[in-house]
């Protein structure tokens, strides 16, 4: 397998920012859904609309799925580790605990990575600024989302560590995805093959435990949010993925559970007229310090400047 770039250029950047911009929307896209469909149904809608869709693109572009099963036996997996397996945790957990409490455990996500690319993986091994830097950044994250949310804790056991089990679960597909780089799929079929799968397996068992046909018919306005989660948050958010997985690796991809609360913040002062607060701008700088510690590249360049050539640090 080859290596991926451990630091991120300014492109890699740039995306993990439009990503939490993405993924931080589908709380919207979600908060209007869940008021007239179940979690279950909600969740398939979003991966099958999504399948959809990129499996459009796939054959308007040229591009072609695979149809050899060492191919889609990648994509079950991913798609269990990615899709499956977290969304059901993280939904069946927030109906038991705060969603502040499941965001934190969510923010766990690149200390998991961290360690599963460490024990997994040849090129993303441990070193100490990045682990201080991802330590710092999951406090600026527990900063904004609010200490007094980890008054929960230990209420209830069990969804708590549901929620914890799906961030372990997002860092094991992170490193499992390393694999469709070295197969040669693009991050478009490697995306459409993904939420593919994940639609095949969540199917049966939404169909099972919701029975949507006993359901009302939802309004305009949740069908509009379940195109917007499924098309942006979904098809859109994993193109994106896929990109910077194969590129930067996953500890740094996954670093945009750290992004997203940012990017929440700042969509609703801007678009919201929402008030930034203290704990909010606190939150923000200790992330931003932590992102800079794992890139690395501005103690380098210090140390270059600091030490002359040929010291011994």
């Amino acid at each position: 397998m080859k290596t991926v770039n451990t630091k991120m250029g300014a492109l890699e950047w740039l995306l993990l920012l439009i990503l939490s911009v993405l993924w931080g929307g589908s709380f919207f896209f979600v908060g209007v859904a869940v008021k007239a469909l179940p979690p279950l149904i909600i969740v398939t809608l979003r991966v099958s609309l999504a399948a959809i869709a990129l499996n459009l693109i796939v054959r308007a572009t040229g591009l072609r799925m695979p149809t050899e099963w060492h191919y889609w036996k990648a994509f079950f997996g991913m798609g269990l580790l990615n899709n499956v397996i977290p969304f059901c945790l993280i939904v069946w957990g927030q109906t038991h605990i705060a969603s502040g409490l499941a965001s934190i455990f969510n923010a766990t996500t690149p200390l998991f990575t961290v360690l599963v690319a460490h024990a997994f993986t040849k090129d993303e091994k441990i070193s100490v600024g990045r682990m201080g830097g991802i330590l710092i950044g999951f406090t600026g994250v527990a900063v904004i989302i609010g200490l007094d949310s980890l008054g929960g804790l230990g209420t209830d056991t069990l969804a708590q560590l549901a929620v914890l089990n799906a961030a372990l679960s997002y860092a094991f597909a992170g490193v499992y995805g390393r694999r469709f780089k070295s197969m040669g799929t693009a991050p478009l079929v490697t995306a459409s093959g993904q939420v593919t799968a994940s639609t095949i397996l969540l199917t049966p068992l939404a169909l099972f435990v919701d029975q949507p046909w006993s359901l009302a018919m939802p309004g305009l306005e949740v069908w509009v949010a379940i195109s917007g989660l499924a098309l942006v948050s979904t098809a859109l958010a994993y193109i994106i993925y896929f990109h910077i997985l194969a590129t930067a690796g996953a500890t740094n991809l996954l670093l945009v559970t750290f992004l997203i609360p940012v990017s929440a913040i700042l969509l609703g002062a801007v678009f919201l007229n929402e008030q930034v607060v203290g704990k909010d701008l606190a939150g923000m700088g200790l992330i931003g310090c932590g992102l800079v510690a794992i890139d690395g590249r501005c103690f380098s360049f210090l140390k270059r400047k600091i030490l002359p050539t040929g010291a011994v640090s």
